[in-house]
């Protein structure tokens, strides 16, 4: 049988509640990451100071790699909340999974849902024309991103927005779907084989564990790498 959610409805709308609950407790990791991390900082970071700002020029990197220098200190923060919350819902669900009877999860990832990270890439997109239309005006913000360098490209940059938004999604949706896939199918070689299988199915679900934390990590870098290189197309001028 395929993984049901907890679904619950408000008047004629149905909801995913296993989606919002994770969704919930990624926001809230992230949150407690960053407000353990943060307490009494010290001029010599040690520990958890330590983690928490090589976490920010990690991503700062990033910024600076795609933007101006004058603009890495107006988007970073944006970009590092952005990253922690996508590894983070990426991770949670590949280091355990909560099924009962009935095949109900209670416990994924978020990003392992398209419409979760079509939904980020939708906000990760709307985000680019918000700050392109706010540093550089409405008319010059349209005359940058769609008439430059040539105007007869049009169709093709209205297109690219479009696509843009499926590929950003569906990317990260499909690296930590097969990772989750992966490793229900490893569990489910112990039930179907026997208790015999034990020493060949623990090493299989750690190695691929690893490997999917890995490439979770990975998604979180190439999707805020890749909304910045979307934001310096609608806030660096072209000449």
């Amino acid at each position: 049988m395929e993984e049901q959610s907890l679904l619950f409805r408000i008047g004629p709308l149905w909801f995913d509640g296993t989606i919002l609950i994770m969704t919930a407790i990624t926001c809230l990791l992230v949150f407690l990451i960053v407000f353990l991390c943060t307490r009494n900082l010290k001029l010599k970071p040690t520990g958890k100071q330590n983690f928490i700002e090589w976490i920010i020029e990690f991503v700062r990197k990033i910024v600076g790699d795609n933007l101006p220098g004058k603009d890495v200190s107006t988007y970073h923060l944006i970009a590092v909340a952005l990253f922690l919350f996508i590894f983070i819902a990426n991770e949670i669900g590949l280091v355990t999974k909560i099924v009962v009877e009935k095949d109900l999860t209670l416990w994924k990832s978020p990003t392992a849902n398209p419409a979760v990270t079509l939904t980020l890439a939708l906000m990760a997109i709307a985000m680019t024309h918000f700050f392109g239309v706010k540093k550089l005006g409405f008319k010059r913000y349209l005359v940058n991103a769609y008439l430059k360098p040539v105007g007869f490209l049009l169709p093709i940059k209205i297109i690219e927005e479009f696509t843009n938004i499926i590929t950003l999604g569906l990317r990260l949706y499909g690296n930590i779907f097969a990772g989750e896939v992966l490793l229900g199918l490893i569990a489910k070689m112990l039930i179907s084989i026997g208790w015999w299988s034990l020493p060949i199915v623990i090493p299989l679900e750690m190695i691929w564990i690893a490997f999917s934390l890995f490439i979770g990590a990975i998604q979180a870098y190439v999707f805020v790498t890749l909304f910045m290189v979307f934001l310096s197309h609608k806030i660096v001028e072209e000449h």
